[in-house]
């Protein structure tokens, strides 16, 4: 089954109104640097000195932090990571999983035209979130 995609602002109603968590998969720094307010932080990739590297914890700690039917809009910087990722949770499992459509920052597009982001269309942002919601804090808290 394909992955349901969703705007911005569908994202943000499911979130608001149907009690949809969002789970940004960037890497922690891009995380830090801003990220949708209240969202938990389970990156697909690390970076590292060489680029990305795959976050082979990605899937354990999902599956210890939220139950096969949770309610999650999986988002990223522009929507490539947040697919991948949304596929891999379908593949396991579960069931109310939606990606978000242009991400943090928006899609580019063809001469500009890409979808704008979760920053852009002004939603919520922050750049703090309580220790459970950060990459540390959750895995310490699902894999000790």
């Amino acid at each position: 089954m394909a992955v349901r995609r969703v705007s911005p602002e569908e994202a943000l109603e499911l979130i608001d109104k149907e009690g949809y968590v969002y789970v940004d998969v960037r890497s922690v720094p891009e995380f830090s640097a801003g990220h949708p307010a209240g969202a938990v932080n389970v990156p697909l990739l690390h970076t590292s000195a060489f680029g990305m590297s795959p976050n082979h914890e990605f899937v354990e700690v999902m599956e210890k932090a939220f139950p096969k039917n949770a309610k999650l809009v999986v988002g990223c910087r522009a929507g490539s990571r947040s697919l991948q990722a949304a596929t891999i949770l379908q593949s396991v499992g579960y069931s109310n999983v939606v990606e978000q459509r242009g991400g943090f920052e928006g899609s580019g597009g063809f001469f500009g035209r890409g979808e704008p982001g979760w920053r852009q269309k002004g939603f919520p942002v922050s750049q703090e979130a309580p220790p459970e919601n950060t990459w540390d804090g959750l895995r310490t808290r699902t894999l000790s």
